[in-house]
């Protein structure tokens, strides 16, 4: 695919020498509450357009509480720079909080801005920060975007100290996966800097100012793909090490010592992970360090995105269980309520039990129940071995014949079950999240109790809060084998896809596309037969959709799984 960017349509490119990752120290305001962008003059210092290159007009003379389209309402300004501003707003139709960039009709760049913001949106991809609106009206141009305030920027994450390994994978997983689904429909970002990268409540890594964060500041690139996939490098070489790969400081970091070139994580910080050390280097490809890891570079975020498949999966930290206070027995568990408390060092007597039953009526009480014990012992063994001669005589007869419900009278002989497959082992499969789901829980799946499940983390509506297509469990049945019906029961009614491997996969596939669809279904206890001959050792039990649970979310729950020939 030819690459292109909705941000470079009648602009200049201003991107110079410098890589574009190193300009501009921040980015416009695109929806934390809690952390305020703080463009500068120092913007146009690094090689952005000033007010006279850009041909600007005058910024419109707005204030908070001024009302667009008597819909969206001005509370607070948080970028003003170069002619245009943004702003924190407040839709008062559907009463939540946006974002709002704003810049005069006649300004050089308000179609580029309206273009890129139109095509941002039609992506629709949830991994992004969305625009939900982009308007012409009179005198102005505006863009509405999400707001959101429980969001944090890497920026301000990266302040405490680098990321740990499993959140460092995190964060470069799912950010190279979103910029190659944009790259794919033609869309580039350009300014993918820490503060355009958020971490929201429940982990998810989210893209900022897509295509928009470009167009309002005038910048397009020849390369869009390795703009941005330099871009990622840098972002993931600052979040392991806490410095900025290049020798300026920027984004609230260190650069890197003068006159050493750029060197790899490992050696810039003690216990960077290996793998992720190389792959950011790769990322960012320069000659020398490339070279020297006998790594080819990664020049487009598809790429980078083989690169993460084919490394060692990172799995989450174990979940650290405090061990709960010793149990301390109340005065009154403890037989003192209401009693003085004994004296300091004083030997407490233990009291005798009582004895047992002596008289007339406990010696007889006793007799009775044994008596009715011996009784109902022999009771039972009898029924027993009358019920074992009845079904012993039942078998011997060669006239006995077996029927099935709702057949003639004819006897018929049901038809033979396949052989149970085992499963000799299974793990969680999120490739479109945060790559783990519940995995502590997994051989819940298959342990042959049904009392027993997994379960999916908790969404807010049964297809994922639409951000993600599904998850499920992958089942090694040890070697290729014959798949004839996998039977799955749920805590709830889920909708379900079987998928199967490739019989010649010589290892487990971590990609969905590997896997292919043999059946479906939906319910409680779902019987999936494929309908076609399936030979394979390794199967994908995918949800689909998601019951509702007690609580208002919705959660899937796994009990068991079977196999059969």
């Amino acid at each position: 695919m030819a690459e292109r960017s909705t941000a470079a349509v009648d602009v200049a490119d201003n991107s110079g020498d410098e890589p574009l990752t190193a300009q501009a120290d921040q980015s416009t305001a695109d929806g934390v509450a809690n952390n305020r962008e703080r463009d500068t003059d120092s913007d146009e210092a690094q090689g952005n357009p000033t007010s006279e290159e850009s041909g600007k007009a005058s910024p419109p003379e707005l204030h908070s509480g001024h009302k667009l389209a008597r819909r969206y309402r001005l509370e607070e300004c948080v970028t003003r720079l170069d002619g245009f501003s943004s702003w924190r707003a407040v839709d008062e139709k559907l009463r939540r909080a946006v974002g709002v960039h704003l810049l005069p009709a006649d300004h050089a760049r308000a179609r580029s801005v309206l273009a890129a913001a139109r095509s941002s949106a039609l992506l629709g991809d949830p991994r992004f920060v969305q625009v939900l609106d982009a308007v012409e009206d009179n005198d102005l141009v505006y863009v509405v975007h999400e707001w959101l305030p429980d969001a944090t920027e890497l920026t301000a994450l990266l302040a405490s100290g680098p990321l740990e390994v499993y959140d460092a994978y995190q964060m470069v997983s799912q950010v190279a996966s979103a910029m190659a689904a944009a790259h794919r429909e033609g869309l580039a970002h350009l300014r993918l800097s820490p503060n355009a990268v958020l971490r929201t409540s429940t982990g998810q890594w989210r893209i900022r100012g897509l295509a928009v964060n470009a167009a309002l500041r005038g910048i397009s690139s020849d390369t869009p793909q390795r703009t941005d996939t330099e871009a990622i490098g840098a972002l993931l070489y600052a979040a392991l090490t806490q410095r900025w790969p290049y020798e300026s400081d920027a984004h609230g970091l260190a650069g890197l010592p003068k006159d050493i070139g750029l060197i790899p994580p490992d050696q810039v910080r003690a216990g960077v992970h290996r793998g992720l050390s190389e792959l950011a280097m790769r990322a960012l490809a320069n000659d020398g360090a490339t070279a020297s890891r006998h790594e080819a570079p990664c020049t487009t975020p598809e790429e980078l995105v083989k690169a993460i498949g084919e490394m060692p999966r990172i799995r989450p930290p174990e979940p650290a269980y405090a061990a709960p206070p010793q149990y301390q027995r109340t005065a009154y568990q403890q037989g003192g309520y209401g009693r003085p408390a004994p004296h300091p060092g004083a030997t407490q007597p233990v009291p005798t039990p009582p004895p047992p039953l002596q008289s007339r009526t406990g010696k007889a009480l006793k007799w009775g129940v044994s008596a009715l014990l011996i009784a109902a012992l022999g009771l039972g063994s009898w029924q027993l071995a009358d019920a074992l001669m009845e079904r012993g005589g039942k078998a011997d007869d060669p006239n006995q014949t077996q029927t099935v419900d709702g057949d003639n009278d004819k006897g018929t002989k049901p038809p033979a079950s396949g052989k149970a497959v085992p499963i000799v082992g299974a793990r969680d499969f999120d490739p479109f999240g945060d790559q783990s789901e519940k995995p502590s829980e997994i051989g819940n799946v298959y342990d042959g109790s049904a009392s027993t499940y997994w379960q999916t983390d908790y969404y807010l509506s049964s297809d994922f809060g639409r951000l993600k297509p599904g998850v499920g469990v992958i089942l090694d049945l040890g070697k290729v084998q014959q798949v004839g019906k996998v039977t799955v029961t749920f805590v709830g009614n889920t909708s379900v896809e079987l998928r199967s491997a490739s019989k010649d996969a010589a290892a487990e596939p971590t990609s969905f596309d590997q896997y292919e669809k043999v059946a479906g279904g939906s319910g409680t206890t779902v019987e999936l037969k494929p309908g076609k001959a399936v030979q394979s050792r390794y199967l994908l039990v995918w949800l689909t959709d998601l019951p509702v649970q007690s609580d208002g979310n919705w959660r899937g729950r796994l009990a068991d799984v079977k196999v059969t020939s």
